[in-house]
């Protein structure tokens, strides 16, 4: 298991870039095309929703599974246990489409036969995501990731365009919408499948010779209802929003949404890399080496998040007064501002979430999360009830999670005693506190691009300066001398 013990780099690199590239197309299709129709906007949410609600059943544990109990069994039945998880993830889809077929007929008219659409985007991540684990533990994530994160932000403004200006159907282009989803099916499979040869052995029984059956599925029905938990916690406004407010209100929400998590892509791909040399660690418990890859990772990505959120809080309201539909993007503004902060604050905890589920104590992830969700609807339905429409929809999202990490920090202190936080990440946050009061009361040029461009660039210059010259983050450091190296030759 050596090859797990340090994380290729160059992978998360180009993870970002690619994530990157996914999200520039968003941001131009949510800024110029989806508010001309926020209503389908909302309705493909809606869907979305869907899916990602019905995918962690199909899956049942059985990706994080992968993970948990690779390191402790040979060669040979962890291509048994692939194979295994293939079968449990067919098998499963089945049962929850008769489930759908049932539902059908006593689901509101207003959303009647859009869970059909749900569906095979479901499977395929359900596929997708079983798909991505394996690779993890080959560390080949990067190519991956972009037919992930390229292919839905390709086809939804192809969808768009066809729905606005061919007059297409609306049915028509959601199902060109769901073929985007199976394309990523198809070309993952493909990518793994060629670096990866499973064995065709079936007869499970040896497997489960090697491996507690019992701990096997125990662990794999707690990862379901943490991974069920955790995404109803967060997609939960998907599904609040049209049945309270309107599919326009998703609309608008979901362009905010999707803005407001460009910030964590970094913290996507380093999780997922770290997400095999985690389990290993506490596998081999080894909790010096824990320690300082969480306090590290928690600098890299509190720096990377504080240094994005700044950008779009000083410039966010300049860019939207610079784009032709400003008074549709307006109601975006507060939604991004709240929901990037507590995507920041995901970012600065760390892997945490990480350390409870490859540990021995990943059933305190079940309490936590349906805390998680009964919070998270108690607040919704208060918010929007008391007039706050979806800008309270926002505020319940910010609280319940920074509840949600406030309790896995402290329970993974209270069993590991080990904290993300050090002197030099309470001298990050107060940097980025004070230059940040500093650039937003500067006076403003009467420009709204210069505005933005003078704002960020200040901003970003003087944190990373600082932040260089103190030598807070260590990988800061390192990439700026590589850098300044090949400058002075």
């Amino acid at each position: 298991m050596e090859k797990h013990r340090v994380a290729p780099i160059k992978q998360v690199v180009w993870f970002t870039i690619i994530s990157y590239m996914g999200t520039a197309i968003g941001i131009v299709s949510s800024l110029l095309l989806y508010p001309k129709n926020l209503e389908f906007q909302g309705i493909v949410r809606y869907i979305d929703s869907i899916a990602q609600l019905l995918f962690p059943i199909m899956v049942f544990g059985a990706s994080q599974a992968l993970i948990k109990f690779y390191p402790a069994i040979s060669e040979e039945r962890q291509k048994q246990l692939f194979n295994y998880s293939l079968v449990s993830v067919g098998v499963i889809s089945v049962f929850v489409f008769l489930g759908i077929v049932s539902y059908e007929g006593f689901g509101d008219p207003q959303y009647k036969g859009l869970v059909y659409f749900a569906f095979p985007v479901a499977v395929s991540l359900a596929f997708v995501e079983l798909f991505k684990k394996q690779l993890q533990d080959l560390q080949k994530i990067a190519l991956p990731a972009m037919f992930e994160k390229l292919i839905p932000k390709i086809v939804l403004p192809i969808a768009f365009l066809l729905l606005i200006y061919a007059n297409y159907t609306r049915d028509a282009v959601l199902a060109i919408y769901v073929a985007g989803y199976v394309l990523i099916l198809v070309f993952t499979a493909i990518y793994l499948f060629k670096r990866y040869k499973p064995t065709l052995n079936y007869r499970f029984k040896t497997l489960f010779g090697e491996i507690s059956r019992k701990e096997y599925f125990r662990y794999s029905l707690f990862s379901l209802a943490g991974s069920l938990g955790s995404l109803l916690a967060f997609r939960i406004d998907g599904l609040i929003i049209p049945k309270m407010i309107s599919m326009e209100a998703n609309g608008i929400f979901s362009i905010g949404a999707i803005l407001a998590t460009t910030l964590q892509i970094p913290a996507v791909g380093l999780f997922a890399l770290y997400a095999p040399i985690i389990s290993n660690y506490l596998k081999d418990q080894d909790f010096l080496r824990l320690n300082i890859k969480y306090k590290e990772t928690a600098r890299l990505l509190f720096f990377i998040g504080a240094v994005l959120y700044g950008c779009i809080f000083l410039g966010l309201e300049d860019l939207f007064r610079l784009m032709p539909d400003y008074n549709k993007l307006q109601a975006t503004i507060p939604i991004i501002k709240i929901l990037g902060f507590s995507v920041l604050i995901n970012m600065a905890t760390g892997f945490n979430g990480e350390i409870i589920t490859y540990s021995k104590y990943y059933r305190f992830n079940l309490v936590s999360v349906f805390l998680l969700i009964a919070v998270t609807v108690v607040l919704n339905i208060y918010f929007i009830n008391a007039g706050y429409g979806i800008e309270g929809v926002a505020w319940a999202s910010f609280i319940s999670m920074t509840l949600f990490n406030v309790s896995k920090l402290l329970f993974i202190y209270k069993k590991f005693g080990i904290l993300p936080f050090d002197k030099k990440f309470l001298t990050m946050a107060a940097i980025f506190t004070v230059l940040g009061i500093f650039i937003y009361i500067l006076p403003e040029t009467g420009s709204h691009f210069l505005n933005v461009t003078y704002k960020v660039f200040a901003y970003t210059g003087l944190t990373v300066l600082v932040l260089y010259k103190l030598k807070l983050v260590y990988q800061v450091n390192v990439s700026i001398d590589n850098i300044l190296g090949r400058i002075r030759k």
